[in-house]
């Protein structure tokens, strides 16, 4: 751990992450710490919320789709109690609307899944006044049309005729979509 960045961290080094997929919070949990953070992990937005009363942290990565209800919820708490907090949303939907309203609530930055340990660190550290550097692996275009596919589709009860004449897609086209994986 170099002196340069625990400096950049600050003092107070306390971070939560919230996220209800265990897995990459324990990994996220480990790399982050390698890197000088404090973390504690919560998997549902009740112990999100619950984590920020006892101990508002300095730093804060929310996942904003939890099995409980809506990640926002606990960035919006965070901001209440320590409104100088740094605060990530990340998110496997990609969506400009979700993305506004983050940052509306109080939010620093906003990722999209799958984002790793660097990523992460780069938006929390970011001057508040300078863009982040590009993602190093950012998602294909198929990648991104087959999300946005995912999310209408999901959005709409995962009804194929709703789901088409959202997107002004052809029934069939859409079925054949869903049909296949999900690209790289």
């Amino acid at each position: 751990m170099s002196d340069d960045r625990l400096q950049e961290i600050g003092e107070d080094r306390s971070l939560l992450l919230v996220d209800d997929d265990e897995p990459f919070l324990r990994r996220l949990a480990r790399a982050m710490e390698r890197r000088g953070f404090e973390p504690e992990t919560a998997e549902s937005v009740a112990a999100g919320k619950s984590m920020a009363t006892a101990r508002p942290p300095a730093y804060a990565v929310i996942d904003l789709r939890l099995e409980d209800g809506n990640g926002l919820d606990v960035v919006e708490l965070i901001r209440e109690k320590r409104p100088d907090a740094r605060v990530v949303v990340l998110t496997g939907y990609g969506a400009i609307a979700t993305a506004v309203a983050a940052v509306k609530i109080g939010a620093t930055d906003y990722l999209s899944k799958p984002a790793d340990a660097n990523d992460i660190t780069a938006a929390l550290l970011a001057k508040p006044d300078e863009l982040p550097p590009p993602p190093e692996n950012p998602m294909s275009a198929d990648r991104v049309r087959w999300e946005h596919i995912q999310r209408v589709y999901e959005l709409c009860d995962r009804n194929v005729s709703e789901t088409a004449r959202r997107l002004n897609m052809h029934r069939r086209t859409l079925q054949r979509i869903l049909a296949k994986r999900s690209p790289k």
